[in-house]
């Protein structure tokens, strides 16, 4: 049987926080107690598949060690025969539910997420199909139960987005999407193309866990904030107030443009919500280029230069670059479906983490393996 890493360390850390639960201090800090109860929970559950998985270990040898006794009873062979699939099973899947819960998390993976979308080259046809990943992952947010709220957007003459900002809340929101940064290629037949020749068109995306005040110091003598009238195509409530707002981080020059509230004071926290993402994001990626000469994984960084996917609609088919994937179902995909590709990225990710905690590749366990015995 393939052997885990110790439990001991992850033992200890649970009852380090069980004792910072029991304290009558513990929820002064909301924010922290649900970070402590969030990590509590894994942990207690770690351990108690750890503990079934070598419960049926031991169970699992018995049955074994029945079948192969000779002088053994065959009543009691063919009970532990039966048995044997259900343990052997079992066995493997604690195994890699235990180890996928021992394998280091993303820090950010609990948090909410602002996504950021852009269109690339392709004029127009990237404007549109900016709009079209909106839907889709909208969609695929909407189906998980995530609250989605606007947070800025500027729309091109035939009503796609030259570029658009939204906060995604919900659980392990930054987990199932953080894969999504990067290049995404549409290869098709624009609307306005006469001879019906393919184009090619990038739309660029960008995941950014929230950060909260803690995270990140922005000295207000570094910002330069206005204010300014709400530009769009029109309707009641727009361009008669001065509500949007712009901010500048004058060290990195970065600009942030908010004007989806009603209300100057809304945007402005819409706004600086997404600086201190994009600064830490800034301050994540500087801290990754320190290790630039480590094995990449086959995920990548998820930087904006990196191509990612193609959606060719010719073919119905949509290709992930990082992992070699192609689904020929891109309708479904760009309704929302995305999950077979985001759990394959995640598996990817999972075994490039399962290789540097142990330093072996992963190999999947099937029943009746070896390992088994």
């Amino acid at each position: 049987m393939d052997s885990l890493p110790e439990i001991l360390p992850f033992q200890r850390r649970l009852d380090e926080l069980d004792a910072q639960m029991a304290e009558p201090s513990f929820y002064s800090n909301a924010r922290k107690a649900a970070e402590i109860s969030r990590e509590q929970q894994k942990l207690a559950q770690l351990i108690a598949d750890h503990k079934a998985y070598e419960k049926t270990g031991v169970e699992l040898a018995e049955a074994q060690a029945l079948l192969k006794d000779p002088a053994g009873d065959a009543e009691l062979k063919e009970l532990a025969a039966a048995e044997l699939p259900d343990l052997q099973a079992a066995r493997i899947r604690l195994h890699e539910a235990v180890l996928g819960a021992m394998l280091p998390p993303d820090a950010a993976d609990s948090r909410n997420t602002v996504m950021e979308i852009r269109a690339g080259t392709g004029g127009e046809e990237a404007a549109l199909f900016a709009a079209e990943l909106t839907r889709m992952y909208q969609r695929y947010a909407e189906e998980r139960g995530w609250k989605i709220e606007p947070m800025g957007s500027s729309l091109s003459e035939r009503g796609g987005y030259r570029e658009v900002s939204f906060l995604i809340t919900g659980q392990d929101v930054y987990r199932q999407l953080k894969f999504e940064s990067g290049v995404h290629r549409v290869q098709r037949v624009p609307l306005t193309e006469a001879n019906g020749r393919i184009h090619t068109s990038t739309v660029t995306v960008a995941v950014l866990a929230e950060a909260e005040e803690v995270d990140i110091h922005i000295d207000p003598q570094d910002l330069e904030i206005s204010v300014q009238r709400a530009s769009g195509p029109g309707g009641q409530g727009v361009n008669t107030t001065d509500s949007a707002v712009r901010i500048i981080h004058k060290p990195t020059g970065m600009m942030v443009y908010c004007a989806d509230g009603r209300s100057q004071q809304k945007n402005k926290a819409s706004a600086m919500s997404v600086l201190r993402s994009r600064l830490l994001q800034l301050k994540e990626d500087a801290e990754r280029a320190k290790y630039a000469d480590e094995r990449r994984s086959q995920i990548g960084t998820g930087g904006r230069s990196e191509r990612i996917r193609t959606y060719n609609f010719p073919q119905s088919r949509m290709t992930d670059h990082r992992i070699g994937l192609t689904l020929y179902s891109l309708s479904q995909i760009m309704q929302g479906a995305i999950d077979p590709v985001i759990e394959a990225l995640q598996r990817a990710d999972f075994e490039e983490k399962f290789a540097a905690l142990t330093g072996q590749p992963y190999t999947p366990r099937r029943a009746g393996s070896s390992d088994d015995e």
